[in-house]
């Protein structure tokens, strides 16, 4: 690797991080408009979307993320369990361009993902909620407010989303 690279890749990541809001500093934030259109092509604002007053999870992915592949494929194995359990929703939200907006329907429908999917082409909602990398995730309350996010994905980061719904509801029921 080219030594100006090396050194140069670090403090790229670094400033791009740096300069972003943090995790903490979004929670408790309001979920903001943004209109958007779903996968059938209807068109969704995104401040207005509402689970019954029960959490959701917003997750950003892409068709050409395997880390997003992964997550969104073990949340699949356990999402109906999830919804029977707490009555959570998943919201997969991919930042596909233009370009590749064509490739999302496939690969929901290839993946059987039972979520609801919105297209951000424009990346207006990803700005909006300061996510730079997919995957990114966000867990909201049944009041619209963010109360808990994650970056990036591990194998198992799904059962510790889940430990932060399962703390939202019990909260919720007291």
């Amino acid at each position: 690797m080219h030594k100006k690279f090396r050194f140069l890749l670090p403090v790229a990541l670094v400033a791009l991080f740096a300069f972003t809001p943090g995790d903490d500093e979004k929670k408790g934030k309001k979920v903001p408009a943004v209109n958007l259109k779903d996968v059938e092509g209807n068109a969704v604002n995104t401040g207005e979307y509402s689970n019954d007053g029960k959490p959701y999870v917003i997750s950003f992915w892409a068709t050409w993320c395997k880390p997003c592949m992964q997550e969104l494929d073990n949340i699949a194995e356990v999402y109906d369990d999830w919804q029977e359990e707490t009555g959570v929703a998943v919201v997969a939200v991919t930042i596909d361009d233009q370009r590749n907006i064509n490739k999302v329907a496939p690969v929901v429908d290839s993946h059987g993902w039972e979520y609801d999917v919105w297209l951000d082409p424009n990346s207006e909602f990803k700005r909006a909620l300061g996510v730079n990398i997919p995957p990114h995730t966000f867990l909201i309350d049944g009041e619209g407010s963010i109360v808990y996010t994650h970056n990036g994905y591990s194998p198992g980061d799904e059962y510790e989303l889940y430990d932060h719904i399962l703390e939202l509801v019990e909260e919720t029921e007291e």
